[in-house]
């Protein structure tokens, strides 16, 4: 059975004082965890080592990061590279967001740099695919995601793919309140292991993790987690409060209870 996780996106907020605040009272009110389950935050760079330092090294909750550049060091300002984030206690680093693909102007070729890169230093990365609304209208979400999948994880071996987490997240969904239903994210779910298989083998595509993102609330996160397909959830704007992190971090370890 694959350990649901549970990813909290923290994007552009909290500073590193309000950030270490925040951890404090979150990690008094999660549940206890199992092998059934893991935690992670992912704070902006600036709050990464605040946040590590209130966590310490016997927390449950885990360090992500939101994006990372793809070479180790150099000249290129502004970049943060894997063994800086492998340095600040990171496990887990999110690659192709759809904001840092339309913001950005991110492509699928820079983002398997980026995934390779984060392979190579032992970080775990959550590549994040997803298709507009304009193109769940015309029927090609399934088009959509099988060509950013072949292109984020081309030339992969089995056993790197097996490191790889997917997010799905309809673009559609992402900070507009409106969630893909649970026959929605279940359906692009399945699409997805398909297109796994395809490419490496059906018992590799079966150990992999697929979550779902999307304006995740503690509303929808029990009928989203009562598929076997949906293997946990990468949470925005529900994340930025403890109430509602908690409440869906306690949701989510009823739903996959200890040796299910």
């Amino acid at each position: 059975m694959r350990t649901v996780l549970i990813v909290g996106n923290w994007k552009m907020n909290k500073t590193s004082s309000e950030a270490a605040i925040f951890v404090r009272e979150l990690s008094q009110r999660l549940p206890v965890t199992s092998t059934s389950i893991e935690f992670v935050i992912a704070p902006p760079f600036t709050a990464l080592e605040s946040v590590r330092h209130v966590l310490g090294p016997g927390s449950p909750i885990q360090l992500g990061a939101q994006d990372m550049f793809w070479e180790d060091h150099g000249a290129y300002t502004g970049e943060v590279s894997a063994p800086m984030l492998k340095d600040l206690g990171c496990r887990y680093v999110i690659l192709g967001h759809s904001e840092r693909r339309t913001l950005f102007g991110e492509q699928s070729d820079s983002i398997q740099k980026k995934i390779r890169a984060a392979l190579k230093h032992e970080l775990r990365p959550i590549l994040c695919i997803g298709e507009s609304l304009a193109q769940r209208d015309n029927g090609s979400t399934d088009d959509v995601l099988t060509k950013q999948l072949h292109e984020s994880l081309s030339d992969l071996t089995g056993e790197q793919m097996t490191g790889v987490t997917v997010a799905y997240e309809p673009i559609w969904a992402i900070g507009t309140g409106k969630s893909a239903t649970a026959e929605q994210a279940v359906a692009a779910h399945r699409t997805i292991r398909r297109v796994l298989a395809g490419a490496a083998s059906p018992a590799i595509a079966d150990c992999m993790r697929i979550l779902y993102g999307g304006s995740v609330t503690p509303q929808n996160i029990e009928s989203l987690l009562a598929s076997d397909q949906i293997d946990g959830a990468l949470i925005g704007g529900a994340c930025l409060q403890v109430e509602s992190f908690a409440t869906i971090a306690k949701i989510a370890t009823a739903s996959r209870p200890i040796g299910v």
